[in-house]
């Protein structure tokens, strides 16, 4: 695709949003945001971003009767509305009509469009179906746009359309192709002349039908370590992301179709190092538009309740979001078809820098310094710059809160400064939701700002712009303080009477500002105790905890159980972050309980875990929660895996179509996790010999050595506690470290439970396998590293246990491990 005017190549990148719709339209009459209101102050954000793309699979069940007529309601309007206000950011549009939901998830259907009555098997066989589909693509493109008083079909803005979201087909392929033929032509039949799109990448074993079809291009997208863990994944995924390998590529058909990434997401992963490296690998893989599966609404985002694998916000997660602020420069600025090292080699690409052990992405121009977390990066030429943007403090500026901040130059010695709240997570947000459970606290906080621009000075004027926000004052040496707003920053001598909140800067206006009003929820702490310590060494407690004021105090209650007990003041390390050392006198081997105390006033105290009130040397203070960690003497085992303590924090997934996981009792009535290998169902194929192990086990233990440091260079062994039902059974024990490399060995299990040991010499580099599994299926399922230098425990952080055997004939093949520790 090239722009007609320019001829350039298009390049795209963004977001999925779906407020007008399905849960997101229900949860936002629930905490009483006003829709429009919601998309005007989301869309800010999506052009805040730098984001140039949004594609949304509208729900044709909301807005058709069953016949395919479309029906003007409410839901209509408010995407008549979105389109208008992305057109006004000058954001592209892609849609998708029809979207083969219906509006439910994660609550019951309510839809009852054509979609609330035909499967996706019966989309493009049923001759009614096909009708009604035909209908509403006929009506939906002759729609005219109340707002823009447009024909959706003639919009400049809407450049193409992707017919139909996520068809499921099978063969024989003539229907299919038969299919996309007949409703490409609905649409091309109302006059639309804007390139079609078709999905390829749902049912890749009929590509040939759709590579057939009279379509311009082709869709696809990525989920790369599946979706819906429950629980946040940790350890270095970035290998998952290091390529997009598709298997019909060479395949002339494809060469000449258009490429587009319609949805993509490091699902219930948090970490802001993802986005730029998925970027990149798109444009390797030739695409020229991407958006990212879906930008959370502002106004639910402290519940993250639409979709909880997925977690974006600006406000909520500001982190990710500058990730995915810093993919769209990578989108626009790699080529097309630009081939790149394998991980790690290629952490440092073009402008950008990709740090898994710094939790850091980076961009670096002469005109634009863009980070996700603290960094000593200096920027490229600082005099030069134009665009800073950060979380955390930089070279350039040093800020004290946890929110996202923007400079932007608007002419020499003139800048305008947007800062947003604090935002402090306080659950694990990839846990079931509920819109009665915050994810992440929003706080609005006085903090300190520094700011080193050479062209500003140190004593420039700040004005406040966005309503409401009347400050006045002038910085000493670079230094000031601010709430969450905008400012305009202007060197001494300086005349800025000429800018006013309405005054406009790159489509935005001055003035312009969206932030959630403070988290009205009582103090909260976010603290996971350490599986195990060292005896004879102090113990440092670390936690995040919100609303502490100045005058207030914050103590650690330190018990080895009966025995002694401490009081021990925390000190703020940096904004919601307190600490405690515990001193080594208390560290002798047994059980450390304790509790974390914010004491509001001298009669006023809450206990955590719990946020109680009192303390737990009351006489009355009943409440039995508490925190507790073991003391261990030097030679004590550490469990790298316990089925019976880890069941909830663990990936352990079946990856053959006969193959799945359980948790079952040994004989000792103890929990093993058990991976089973069956039989083919009746009509199933019998899975491939080379389509990979059948089942496998993930386990992060990166926090479990954190409090075993001094005893890492004792331990000589791993120990896998299991069995298995066949004679012999072979399981691979792999260990990842932090930059990804892999290193295995092979137990094998018979009937009994036993231990058997493996000396950590015993390992050697092997490739790593990518389990959750990536999907599209058709996706690499190991990555082998480039540079794996001899193991270094230290560097360890992961666990796999592969089982790579078939089932006996008739029969199930299964294996149950209840625990892997060092020794």
């Amino acid at each position: 695709m090239r722009w007609q005017k320019t001829k350039k190549e298009v390049a795209l990148f963004g977001v999925n949003y779906t407020t007008p719709f399905a849960h997101a339209y229900r949860a936002h009459q629930r905490v009483g945001a006003a829709h429009e209101q919601a998309i005007r102050q989301d869309v800010y954000h999506l052009s805040r971003l730098g984001l140039d793309a949004f594609r949304v699979h509208v729900w044709d069940v909301e807005i058709t009767d069953t016949l395919g007529n479309l029906q003007e309601n409410e839901h209509l309007k408010l995407l008549d509305f979105l389109v208008a206000e992305l057109k006004q950011r000058g954001i592209k549009i892609i849609l998708t009509p029809i979207a083969y939901w219906n509006n439910g998830y994660p609550e019951p259907d309510t839809g009852t469009g054509f979609s609330s009555i035909y499967s996706k098997a019966q989309a493009y066989t049923n001759p009614r179906a096909i009708l009604a589909q035909e209908r509403y693509l006929t009506q939906f493109l002759n729609h005219r746009n109340p707002y823009t008083q447009q024909l959706n079909r003639e919009d400049p803005d809407i450049i193409a359309y992707e017919v139909c979201n996520e068809p499921k087909y099978s063969k024989p392929e003539a229907p299919v192709t038969a299919f996309a033929n007949r409703m490409a032509q609905a649409i091309r039949a109302t006059g639309c002349r804007k390139p079609v799109f078709y999905n390829i990448a749902e049912s890749p074993a009929v590509y040939d039908a759709i590579l057939d079809a009279n379509v311009d291009g082709v869709t696809f997208q990525w989920y790369p370590q599946g979706l819906v863990s429950g629980h946040a994944l940790r350890g270095n995924f970035l290998p998952y992301v290091d390529q997009y390998p598709i298997p019909f590529r060479q395949d002339k058909r494809f060469t000449t179709k258009a490429k587009m990434v319609y949805e993509f997401e490091s699902a219930d992963i948090i970490q802001p190092v993802m986005y730029p490296f998925m970027a990149r690998s798109f444009r390797e893989a030739g695409f020229q538009w991407a958006t990212q599966f879906a930008y959370d609404p502002m106004a639910i985002a402290f519940a993250n309740t639409e979709y909880q694998t997925h977690y974006l916000n600006l406000a909520y997660t500001p982190a990710k979001a500058l990730s995915l602020l810093i993919a769209s420069k990578v989108f626009h600025r790699v080529g097309r078809g630009q081939s790149f090292p394998s991980y790690p080699q290629d952490s440092v690409f073009d402008a950008f820098r990709v740090s898994y052990r710094e939790q850091l992405s980076e961009m670096n121009t002469p005109e634009e310094f863009y980070y996700t977390s603290s960094t000593t990066t200096q920027p490229k030429k600082a005099a030069g710059l134009r665009h800073v943007a950060g979380v955390g403090s930089s070279p350039i500026v040093k800020y004290g809160g946890t929110g996202a901040y923007f400079l932007d130059r608007l002419a020499a010695g003139v800048w305008r400064l947007e800062v947003m709240p604090d935002a402090v997570p306080i659950r694990d947000p990839f846990e079931k939701a509920s819109l009665s459970k915050p994810v992440t606290q929003i706080l609005w906080n006085d903090q300190p700002l520094q700011i080193t621009l050479a062209e500003l000075g140190g004593n420039f004027s700040l004005r406040g712009l966005n309503v409401g926000n009347t400050m006045q004052t002038q910085a000493t040496n670079g230094r000031t303080t601010v709430r969450p707003g905008v400012y305009l920053l202007a060197a001494g001598g300086k005349s800025t009477n000429r800018y006013t909140a309405q005054s406009t800067f790159h489509q935005t206006k001055l003035g312009e500002f969206a932030a959630p009003a403070p988290t009205k929820i009582a103090p909260q702490v976010l603290h996971v105790p350490m599986a195990q310590v060292s005896a004879g060494q102090p113990v440092r407690i670390t936690a995040r905890l919100t609303g502490a004021e100045p005058q207030d105090s914050i103590f650690l209650v330190a018990q080895h159980y009966y025995g002694r007990t401490q009081v021990l003041p925390m000190t703020t390390t940096s904004y919601a972050t307190v600490e405690a050392t515990v001193p080594a006198e208390l560290a002798y081997p047994g059980l450390l309980r304790y509790w974390i105390v914010l004491k509001k006033a001298p009669q006023q105290a809450l206990t955590f875990p719990g946020g109680f009130p009192g303390q737990p040397r009351d006489w009355d203070y009943h409440h039995p929660e508490h925190y507790a960690v073991p003391i261990v003497a030097a030679g004590t085992p550490l469990p790298l895996f316990s089925a019976a303590q880890d069941k909830d924090q663990v990936e352990a997934r079946g990856i053959s179509s006969t193959a799945w996981t359980d948790y079952v009792t040994t004989p000792a009535g103890e929990l093993a996790l058990r991976m089973v290998v069956g039989q083919p169902q009746l009509g199933q194929p019998k899975p491939a010999a080379t389509a990979g192990p059948s089942a496998a086990l993930r386990a992060y233990f990166g926090h479990k050595l954190a409090g075993r440091a001094a005893d890492l260079a004792s331990f000589k062994e791993v120990v896998v506690k299991g069995r298995a039902n066949q004679p012999a059974t072979a399981v691979k024990v792999v260990l990842q470290t932090k930059d990804a490399a892999a290193y295995s060995a092979t137990v094998q299990l018979g009937a009994e439970v036993q231990e058997v040991r493996i000396p950590l010499a015993a390992f050697r580099s092997d490739a790593l396998l990518l389990l959750p599994r990536p999907y599209p299926g058709f996706l690499p399922l190991t990555h082998q590293s480039s540079s794996q230098p001899a193991l270094q425990l230290t560097d360890a952080e992961v666990l796999q246990l592969v089982l790579d055997a078939a089932a006996p004939a008739n029969g199930q093949l299964h294996v149950d491990i209840e625990s892997v520790s060092l020794r």
